[in-house]
């Protein structure tokens, strides 16, 4: 959606929220919370755990340029607060590890950061601050949905196969006989490949936190299969993008309208079907572990 589909106000409440928040918290003051290093600097440190984490987790998690980031950490490096090794199997990995000092700093950056939380906080009454907390936990969760992606990955590709396991394992715990891929259709997800399907992966911060493959049939209705979102994102919107983008991919391979099963286990399943505007109809397969069939026309 383009800015010039959104609402002039909508926009305008946005800018103005985050003005007055990066000036309330001093993102704008180039020693951030009165120590020697910039917001961006010190929000690296932070991100830098006691027994090291690789440079590209860093990178999507804050969703930096690779320059950029390279440049924080050879100042925090400098600093003495960061060390920086090679990896020995492959010299293109690197690993960051705190310092004594770094770890120090990182501790007195998180006093000053609880102080700066608890001035916003102290000048409003009990149900001002309940209210604030609860829209900042509202403000952020919605932020967190905005920078999901969903694009096409090879099934066979370490998150794929990550999260069809997760996905088999919370099927195997909510259907009452249990689950067994081999019992349902498609267990083989070389059939999500093109030209005869694609699988998607949902990502956010890098991490594969969701999934779904479609199936085409030329003009015939294609055939979702396969949807999937990890509980820590559920309430998001995951599960209904993901779905958009199946459909669309549909679209694209010729067909005019989807289909998919599902079990009545899967509550949250089958009412976001139905939300999404999909349509109970009789059974078109012999899938082992479904009780509904839907179908939806594609415009």
């Amino acid at each position: 959606m383009t800015d010039q589909q959104l609402d002039r106000a909508s926009i305008d409440r946005v800018r103005a929220f985050n003005r007055a928040v990066t000036a309330r918290i001093g993102a704008l003051e180039d020693e951030y919370l009165g120590s020697a290093r910039s917001l961006g600097a010190s929000r690296v440190l932070w991100e830098v755990h006691d027994d090291g984490v690789d440079v590209r987790e860093i990178r999507e998690r804050l969703e930096l340029d690779s320059g950029y980031l390279s440049r924080l950490l050879r100042s925090l490096e400098r600093e003495g607060l960061v060390g920086l090794a090679a990896s020995a199997a492959d010299s293109r990995v690197r690993t960051a590890r705190p310092t004594e000092a770094g770890r120090a700093e990182r501790a007195e950056l998180d006093r000053r950061s609880d102080e700066l939380a608890a001035s916003l906080l102290a000048p409003l009454s009990p149900r001002q601050r309940e209210r604030l907390v609860e829209a900042m936990g509202t403000a952020m969760r919605l932020l967190e949905a905005g920078l999901v992606t969903v694009e096409p990955a090879d099934a066979a590709s370490d998150d794929a196969r990550a999260c069809l396991s997760a996905y088999y394992a919370e099927l195997a715990r909510r259907f009452p006989g249990g689950f067994d891929p081999a019992q349902s259709l498609h267990p083989d997800t070389r059939e999500f490949a093109e030209p005869s399907g694609r699988f998607l992966v949902a990502r956010l911060h890098g991490r594969a936190i969701g999934c779904g493959a479609v199936l085409f049939h030329g003009s015939e209705p294609a055939y979702i299969k396969r949807m999937w979102v990890d509980d820590d994102v559920r309430g998001m919107g995951v599960g209904r993008r993901i779905l958009e983008a199946l459909e669309q991919t549909a679209r694209e391979h010729g067909a005019t309208s989807v289909t998919l099963e599902t079990n009545a286990s899967l509550t949250e399943a089958i009412a976001m079907y139905r939300a999404a505007g999909y349509v109970e109809v009789l059974p078109f397969n012999d899938e082992f572990y479904a009780d509904h069939w839907f179908e939806k026309p594609l415009e």
